[in-house]
């Protein structure tokens, strides 16, 4: 007797996980944005919080005790600085934590292995971009806008490379760091951030849009928001965890969830700087 011929492996085996992740994390996130800048810092508190928690975890400490309660407790003093405006205390404090607690937890004779390095490096990793979400939703003129933008190029990044991947497969993007990553998943992404940037843009000011502009800045994001998932897989390899947290019941914790735009969010609070307050990302 024949045996039953296998059945053949789902191309989209963890769409349902991600569709229901979007589904508890996207509405929550656009209503605080909707909101305004005091919902929204209070849900970055929130987030920052949790996402140093997950990051002491993953680098091997724990945040109850020293020296990884540092983590948290130092990019939530930045928080509150930048709440504040003090900007540039801000940034000091994300940077002097980070040297400090690089310095104190891991002595030149031991820098081979690296663990304080890392775990030091979640100060500046989550800090900056916690800094940069707030900053960007505090303009009165144009963080509405902006942080919409964002988010939209990142999600669509995200979607658009999960579906071209899985749809054309082909060659691997970086095997040895995300074995499941393709080229024309990459470029799928970088199509879909462009053509969701534009879109957005227009949508939210349809009177004159820069097209070339807005494609290039919605280019850079995207490439910024896969370089961050693509970091995010190194840096649970190099630590031998499969997710970040189980804080995302079947789906992980929010560093897997968010890793995008932890990476591209200072590069857009840095253009929001350069082009000065009330003005749009895009222009």
């Amino acid at each position: 007797m024949t045996e039953p011929a296998a059945r053949p492996a789902s191309r989209w085996p963890d769409l349902r996980k991600r569709a229901l992740s979007a589904l508890l994390l996207g509405p929550a996130a656009l209503l605080c944005i909707w909101l305004g800048a005091e919902a929204w810092t209070a849900l970055m508190a929130a987030a920052v919080a949790l996402l140093a928690w997950e990051w002491v975890r993953l680098c091997g400490f724990s945040s109850k005790r020293l020296p990884g309660m540092v983590v948290p407790v130092t990019v939530l003093l930045a928080g509150v600085l930048a709440v504040g405006g003090a900007w540039i205390w801000a940034f000091a404090v994300l940077a002097l934590g980070f040297l400090g607690l690089w310095a104190v937890t891991e002595p030149p004779r031991l820098r081979r292995a690296m663990p304080g390095f890392w775990l030091a490096f979640g100060v500046l990793y989550i800090g900056l971009a916690g800094v940069s979400l707030i900053h960007l939703r505090g303009d009165e003129v144009a963080g509405l806008r902006n942080v919409i933008f964002l988010f939209l190029i990142v999600w669509s990044s995200d979607i658009g490379a999960y579906l071209a991947g899985r749809a054309l497969g082909g060659p691997k993007l970086a095997p040895a760091v995300s074995p499941n990553k393709t080229w024309s998943g990459a470029a799928g992404g970088l199509v879909s951030a462009m053509a969701v940037g534009a879109v957005s843009a227009y949508v939210m000011e349809p009177a004159s849009v820069p097209f070339v502009r807005v494609l290039l800045i919605a280019a850079i994001l995207g490439l910024l928001s896969q370089v961050g998932d693509l970091f995010e897989s190194w840096i649970k390899r190099r630590f031998n965890v499969k997710d970040s947290s189980a804080l995302i019941p079947g789906h992980g914790g929010l560093l897997d969830r968010l890793d995008g735009v932890i990476s591209a969010a200072p590069a857009a609070a840095l253009l929001g700087v350069l082009l000065g307050p009330g003005e749009a990302l895009w222009r």
